[in-house]
């Protein structure tokens, strides 16, 4: 499917202001891929689909997820705006054509994580936090600079931050996050 087409379909299926933000991500996503030497064309299109299945209800989301056979978790269903995110590379697949597996690999990943991520996953990831529309939150100044300087040290306090602000609301936190925070922790992992 062309971007145009992919955007006209995304802005009729997400609230405005999810739009916005999903467009934030897809031009944050390419001026990293165009700083760190990835494909800009991949990063933009990942960065339009990561919340292609935020648009549908809860409800919907979860039937869809048993549809696809997706499992769902005890974190997933205590938190279940993690839905999305495994029902994100379906959705694009069946409503919006990509039948690239670096894209669904981005857009599956770009809540929680995962070990050993590639350098699109951890663009995704990061431009989904850091996109210029986000509301000031606690280290966003901060993972704003280190994502075009130190992507992995981005990374790590990005999934700290998050992990932070999920103990302080006391919600559960998905082992994919403590994997990939564990993973990250532990070095230098380019």
């Amino acid at each position: 499917m062309e971007l145009n087409e992919i955007k006209k379909k995304l802005s009729g299926n997400l609230k405005e202001s999810r739009y916005t933000h999903t467009l934030g991500v897809a031009y944050t996503a390419s001026a990293m891929a165009m700083a760190l030497g990835a494909d800009i064309q991949k990063a933009f299109r990942a960065g339009l689909l990561h919340d292609c299945a935020k648009g549908y209800p809860i409800e919907r989301q979860m039937k869809l997820c048993s549809q696809y056979g997706i499992i769902l978790t005890r974190e997933m269903k205590e938190s279940p705006q993690l839905l999305h995110s495994a029902l994100a590379p379906y959705i694009a697949r069946d409503c919006y054509g990509n039948e690239d597996a670096e894209i669904a690999s981005a857009v599956e990943c770009h809540t929680t994580g995962k070990p050993g991520m590639s350098l699109l996953d951890k663009i995704i990831f990061i431009a989904d936090y850091i996109e210029p529309g986000r509301k000031d939150i606690p280290g966003l100044s901060e993972a704003r600079r280190l994502a075009f300087s130190d992507i992995n040290q981005c990374l790590l306090k990005i999934i700290e931050n998050t992990m932070q602000y999920l103990k302080s609301r006391d919600q559960a936190i998905d082992p994919r996050t403590t994997e990939t925070h564990e993973y990250y922790k532990e070095g230098d992992h380019t």
